[in-house]
């Protein structure tokens, strides 16, 4: 006897007839070419039990039935032999159904077997009406009648009946009857073992599993723009080459406008009109062959609608965009120098448009490298009954949800609203099928949301600059009004600058380059010496000569600035220019590199989160600083609690957003002297 779990035996007491055991499954597919529905569903029916010798015996009758019915598609000739010597015969195949309307007559299509018009009965037909939507398997009974001729033409073949493999309607009650019987943590086990994962295997931990469940949330939410970048051998495209008949997978550079929208000269509605989902594998290599297509994309992702001059006006599709692709390198190395989406096609890794209609971005990078050891042994739904019940899901909204529980925070704007909406309706709809959910499942679905729609954010902050400024995503709780912030693990929540007291040397700036920012940290090492100068970091001339100046001014100055045992005469004075995020650094780091050599100098830590804005030049002079409010806005954002800034930026504090404002205190100066008064920790 098998020895099976509580939740084995749960799902043959609720679900027998419906769940098959994963590794049989395994075992069979790795000597037969055969499609998983139809082993699923021939495994299902003959070894639903936890009898060792039925299984024993279910398995030979599955090879059995395959070994002399299944058609392989090189063996299409001598199966139509079989047929006409035996007069009829049983075999499996994919069946499709056609309305030939000139002769009101409907014809069968066997895909293996290669018979392009077999008749077949009206009743038959609107019996099983899966058949004219793409087709479906099925133990077909075909006979052999030469004397049906249409004119001159023989149609020999005859469809006399069909059992179908893969499921012909779908109820979904039972789903949500029975989901009562499970608790929210047996569920989700039973929805990893239906997509062949074990979830008490090495490495599936809570937060894996829910990233394992989010890859279905396409399937279930129209409409839904989602992005997989990580490394390889993670299953990016598992779910939507295996686990479904509804989605399609499209391999690099082959999205056309005919095959992805519409067909100019047939008006014949293409993909997004087709599938529930659309898959680009591999969509760091190039994702369109024409140009034409990346508009449509974009009107399609904002929209589910877009038009095209001769196709009739708008039209419109429920498909989900699903873009896979691998990150090579670890992420903290493309978040120093880049940022999350230039893994993509070039075509549109710094389309800022394009980028902003994805509603999803999964941590790939989080993703366990999968073994045989995290595939399960035990038993899960079939996969036809699992691909119809996710099916079954799209028909339900549950995108007001969170509403009456929470309300978004301020930096939520209209496009990051939906997209966290259409994400907790999702996962409420995987996980609760019986619309039966809590308070606090809201709350979970929704942290994950802020926080997968908020990655989406951050990397268009790091390509578009601050126009994406308002990435501080929160909840507020209606019940307590109390506000939770979401931030990112790879962004260490965005607090790249300390909020404990700077230690001696250190100071943080931002600087520009045109429209493009950088968050610098600035690190002083003083030394005994005899008054050298060293910088690293940095081969850009102008960062240099800012840096060069300051420390001119302060020598220059030493009477008035230093005392004899601190003269610069006697020490050598090491400055490192570090990029902590953003674009090549700019000019402007005259006033942060001040703070920190004396700092360094005097062993005294400066502020909590503080920053430093303006350069000094040779003579003293205290410059205004470009992009005011954009360079306030991201240290702001990154972390920073104090941050100083020049008296002539003064007019322009009301152009910081009042939330940059009530995260940071904003002091000014106008001297190196108030600088340091503004800026040193007192003792």
């Amino acid at each position: 006897m098998i020895v099976l779990d509580n939740l084995d035996n749960k799902l043959l007491e609720h679900f027998r007839g419906y769940v098959v055991k994963k590794d049989l499954v395994r075992m069979v597919k790795v000597g037969a070419n055969v499609p998983v529905f139809v082993l699923e569903y021939l495994i299902a029916n003959s070894c639903s039990t936890n009898d060792e010798e039925k299984i024993r015996q279910g398995m030979e009758n599955v090879k059995r039935i395959l070994s002399q019915h299944y058609v392989n598609p090189e063996e299409s000739s001598l199966i139509h032999s079989k047929i006409r010597e035996a007069g009829s015969y049983k075999i499996i195949d994919k069946i499709s159904v056609r309305l030939d309307p000139k002769k009101d007559k409907y014809w069968a299509q066997l895909n293996n077997s290669n018979i392009k018009d077999a008749n077949i009965r009206d009743e038959l037909v609107l019996e099983h009406d899966k058949m004219m939507l793409g087709g479906i398997w099925a133990i077909i009974d075909i006979e052999y009648d030469p004397n049906i001729k249409i004119g001159s033409t023989i149609f020999p073949f005859v469809i006399r009946d069909i059992k179908p493999i893969q499921l012909s309607s779908f109820d979904n009650t039972r789903i949500q009857d029975k989901r009562k019987e499970f608790s929210r943590e047996e569920w989700i086990e039973v929805l990893m073992r239906s997509s062949g994962y074990e979830p008490s295997s090495e490495g599936m931990t809570d937060r894996v599993k829910m990233l394992l469940l989010s890859r279905l949330i396409p399937l279930v939410e129209s409409n839904f723009n989602f992005v997989e970048l990580g490394p390889r051998s993670t299953g990016k495209s598992f779910v939507f080459k295996e686990l479904t008949p509804y989605a399609v997978l499209i391999s690099g550079g082959q999205g056309t406008v005919a095959k992805l929208f519409v067909n100019g000269s047939t008006g014949r509605v293409g993909a997004v009109g087709q599938w529930d989902a659309i898959c680009f594998d591999e969509a760091t290599d190039k994702l369109f062959k024409e140009r034409d297509a990346i508009p449509l994309m974009k009107d399609y992702m904002e929209s589910g609608s877009f038009s095209r001059a001769g196709a009739g006006g708008e039209i419109t599709g429920n498909s989900s965009i699903i873009l896979n692709g691998n990150i090579n390198q670890p992420v903290e190395t493309v978040l120093q120098t880049s940022h999350l989406f230039s893994p993509l096609s070039p075509e549109v890794n710094n389309d800022t448009a394009f980028l902003d209609r994805i509603h999803f971005y999964l941590p790939g990078w989080e993703m366990i490298k999968f073994s045989p050891v995290n595939f399960t042994s035990n038993f899960g739904f079939s996969t036809d009954y699992f691909s119809e019940a996710l099916k079954s899901m799209r028909k339900e909204n549950y995108t007001d949800a969170l509403e009456k529980y929470f309300s978004l925070g301020s930096h939520l704007k209209q496009r990051d609203t939906k997209p966290v909406k259409k994400t907790v309706s999702g996962l409420i709809k995987i996980l609760h099928p019986d619309g039966k959910f809590t308070k606090e499942d809201v709350r979970v679905y929704l942290r994950f949301a802020l926080e997968m729609r908020r990655r989406v954010k951050e990397q268009l902050k790091r390509i578009g600059g601050m126009e994406f400024w308002d990435t501080n995503f929160s909840f507020i709780d209606k019940d307590t009004q109390e506000e939770t912030f979401v931030g990112l693990p790879e962004e260490k929540g965005s607090q790249l600058i300390e909020s404990t007291p700077l230690s001696p040397g250190l100071c943080y700036t931002c600087t520009s380059e045109g429209e493009n920012f950088a968050l610098v940290r600035i690190e002083v090492v003083v030394t005994q010496g005899s008054g050298k100068m060293n910088i690293s970091g940095t081969t850009s001339a102008l960062v240099k000569e800012n840096i060069r100046n300051t420390y001119q001014y302060i020598k220059a100055n030493e009477r008035k600035i230093l005392n004899e045992q601190h003269s610069l005469a006697n020490f050598d004075v090491n400055v490192q220019i570090s990029n902590l995020l953003g674009a090549q650094i700019g000019s402007g780091v005259g006033g942060a590199v001040y703070l920190a050599i004396l700092s360094a100098l005097y062993k005294r830590n400066l502020k909590p989160g503080l920053a430093v804005l303006g350069n000094i030049s040779i003579g003293g002079a205290i410059e205004r600083v470009p992009n005011f409010s954009d360079k306030v806005s991201m240290l702001s954002e990154n972390g920073a609690k104090t941050i100083v800034v020049p008296m002539d930026n003064l007019s322009e504090i009301a152009t910081v957003p009042q939330s940059v404002l009530g995260l940071s205190d904003v002091p000014f100066y106008s001297n190196s002297q108030m600088l340091m008064q503004k800026a040193v920790l007192m003792e």
